[in-house]
């Protein structure tokens, strides 16, 4: 009790000076929600102060950053945010705070930039106790991220790039997805409850449009001439709410492709045409001026959502490779987008207290230098129509950068224009075998399907529950690094895959032929000499199943059948 009322002492001489009737720049008052917050939980901290700006949003202008005394002894610096107020009256600002170690902060609330003066600076002190979170993740190696506590992480997740538009493109299929229940607090609850534990979603102009003054076919939303949009804002604090009561992670894409070719490019923000600092999608990456004003967005995203754990990664572009061939005859230069995103993901990791991954994807043409960047965590890439190359590319990509690689997107089909039904059969068959890929293969976040209103219609996301079943196994047994095992079965019809994780071993058989198959157990044990546990998991009708095998006898040939279309995992004890 005795801490406590110290701390609110602090807390209260630091509220007592020049609230009122000061004409200079400056902090005036400081005000924690709270003088204890559990460990990774979010500490509100307003403030109240004075300065002139042409624009809030931009740290030349003004900056509020909150410079921190971790218990440790650490430094580190965190940007607040505005909310409101007028250039030149009393503004009210916030900082969003989450302590990842235990023990006694001090926090210098700090107002920089150009024209500050007076009295800019105030200290305030609060307490971190222990509670029962994960903390936030990290990488950890090519197969796993790990979080602050140490618990391995794999992602299992599908591509929920959007809620429904007003006007779905589709042609097969508008009215599904305009469906209000992929709305995400109509859907987020829908897929933890099949086993998802990560999405993707977008920050387009018809989604989350945080960063866009135009909105178009998304009647929740509103234009804006705010430098960032309100409604985007609500949205993605809503979206943030979801993660955090449903325990869903989320891979952020921060922009797309899309909003910089065609008609994105015609009503971006960054565009001059409408009051933008970029003639083209090209000076949006070169330019200086374009450069920084992105900077204030990503100081933003990392003051105004930075503090939560449920941000598995920033993505700093969904594709990046179609707006480099969006005009073959001005093809924008790799080394641009490469130095932007350099410039990007560097800026971004040196404002991050909280370390998030990130990323960032291309469709399917690589960008030259773009694999090595330092501070692009995860490499990542889009494969449609190339399932069965899922497997070689995980492979080829981690063993030529020695750095995670993940398969963004994935599916049998790309065109929205197709009519899936005709193909449906392959489609979820597709589906079923990328997963157990990325399972099998050094990635952290399994391949992650694209169609998620088509693949809920057909009911195949509960597959996803038998994947999150040996997923879970996988990590919860481990005592060491996951590696890959070889397994060599004689029946070239079947795909075999193995990995082990210091304990057990598990080898993924996938018969893909319309046609019965058989393979030795002996096979699938390899060379590793005789077990006294196998056990075989199947999943049909979307529920899984293990059975026990006995190990075969020395010399033993016995066959185990594999049924058409059917992914069976063996389990076995080291």
């Amino acid at each position: 009790m005795f801490i406590k009322s110290i701390l609110r002492m602090v807390v209260l001489v630091s509220f007592s000076s020049c609230i009122v009737g000061c004409s200079s720049s400056g902090v005036r008052s400081v005000s924690l929600e709270a003088t204890e917050v559990d460990q990774y939980e979010l500490l509100v901290v307003d403030v109240d102060l004075r300065a002139d700006w042409e624009s809030p949003f931009s740290s030349s202008d003004v900056a509020l950053n909150a410079h921190i005394s971790t218990p440790s002894g650490k430094k580190i610096v965190l940007p607040g945010f505005y909310v409101d107020g007028e250039s030149g009256s009393l503004s009210s600002w916030r900082i969003n705070f989450a302590p990842r170690e235990v023990g006694q902060y001090e926090m210098t609330v700090v107002l920089e930039g150009q024209g500050v003066g007076g009295d800019s600076a105030r200290k305030v002190m609060f307490e971190s106790r222990a509670g029962d979170r994960k903390g936030y993740l990290h990488g950890n190696d090519l197969w796993t991220l790990q979080f602050d506590n140490g618990e391995l992480f794999r992602g299992l997740g599908i591509n929920y790039g959007w809620e429904p538009r007003d006007e779905d493109d589709s042609k097969h299929f508008s009215e599904l997805h305009e469906d209000s229940r992929f709305e995400y607090q109509n859907f987020i609850p829908k897929i933890k409850g099949e086993g998802v534990n990560l999405i993707r979603t977008w920050m387009i102009y018809w989604n989350l449009p945080v960063d866009w003054k135009t909105v178009k076919n998304a009647s929740r939303y509103a234009d804006s001439s705010d430098r960032f949009n309100r409604s985007g804002i609500e949205r993605m604090d809503d979206l943030i709410g979801l993660a955090e009561s449903n325990d869903i992670y989320i891979m952020l894409v921060l922009d797309s492709h899309a909003g910089f070719i065609g008609d994105g490019w015609r009503i971006n923000p960054y565009n001059k045409k409408n009051g933008g600092v970029a003639e083209t999608p090209e000076e949006f990456f070169s330019s200086e001026l374009a450069r920084n004003h992105y900077k204030d967005k990503l100081r933003y995203m990392v003051a105004r959502w930075g503090y939560s754990t449920k941000i598995a990664a920033w993505e700093l572009f969904n594709e990046v490779d179609n707006i480099i061939y969006a005009d073959e005859e001005n093809r924008i230069p790799d080394q641009v987008v490469t130095e932007w995103h350099r410039e990007m993901s560097d800026y971004l990791a040196s404002i991050d207290p909280y370390d998030h991954v990130i990323t960032t994807s291309v469709s399917h043409r690589d960008v030259s230098g773009l694999n090595s960047l330092e501070n692009i965590n995860v490499n990542q890439r889009h494969m449609y129509k190339v399932t069965d190359q899922i497997p070689d590319t995980l492979r080829r990509y981690t063993d030529d950068f020695d750095k995670p690689y993940v398969i963004g997107e994935f599916g049998y089909e790309w065109d929205w224009q197709l009519d899936f039904d005709e193909f449906r059969d392959e489609k979820v068959q597709d589906f079923k075998k990328g997963l157990w890929y990325g399972v099998f293969s050094p990635t952290p976040v399994l391949p992650m399907s694209w169609w998620w209103e088509y693949f809920d219609e057909q009911g195949a996301l509960s597959y996803l529950s038998c994947v999150k079943e040996i997923n879970d196994h996988v990590l919860s047994t481990a005592s060491g690094s996951l590696r890959s095992e070889s397994v060599s079965v004689e029946n070239k019809a079947l795909t075999a895959m193995g990995i082990s994780n210091g304990e057990k071993r598990f080898v993924y058989v996938g018969n893909h032929s319309d046609s019965r198959q058989e393979v030795s157990l002996r096979s699938i044990l390899g060379n590793k000499g005789n077990s006294d546990t196998v056990h075989r998991y199947e999943c049909h009708s979307n529920k899984g199943s293990y059975s026990r095998i006995d190990a075969p006898e020395a010399g033993s040939e016995e066959g185990l059948y594999f049924g058409a279309n059917t992914n069976v995992v063996f389990i076995i004890d080291d």
